[in-house]
């Protein structure tokens, strides 16, 4: 399977994305994990939504609880859940639309770390 076959790349989704799916393929709600976890729920929202990231006995605790590899959770490669578009009956249309959301999720991210970097060239050469 290529990235671009794969839901769950780190070109296609995040740490945030592959964590609700995991939840969700396990069959949890955000209460139920949160609670097995020993965290709040609103800790979990903010990982679901990348606003934080879990340390790293969470993230073992995740993969345990969840039964997905720690390599999955980080990059999208491993086990883990199978693709949406592999396990569920959906209509081109929608299977379209979908596929160019992750598209442009992808295009915004990699946008993103080059305004960045823009943004530093900026204030060291402001600075110099």
């Amino acid at each position: 399977m290529t990235d671009d076959d794969n839901w769950y790349s780190d070109d296609a989704a995040t740490l945030g994305d592959r964590l609700v799916a995991a939840r969700s393929a396990a069959g949890l709600d955000q209460v139920e994990l949160a609670t097995q976890l020993g965290v709040k729920v609103t800790t979990l929202d903010a990982w679901e939504n990348d606003w934080k990231e879990p340390r790293a006995n969470r993230l073992q605790m995740l993969t345990g609880l969840l039964g997905v590899s720690l390599r999955w959770l980080l990059t999208g490669v491993g086990e883990g859940p199978e693709n949406p578009e592999d396990g569920t009956e959906i209509s081109n249309d929608v299977n379209d639309m979908l596929v160019e959301m992750r598209r442009l999720r992808a295009q915004i991210a990699k946008s993103s770390v080059k305004l960045g970097e823009l943004e530093k060239r900026l204030r060291k050469s402001l600075t110099e």
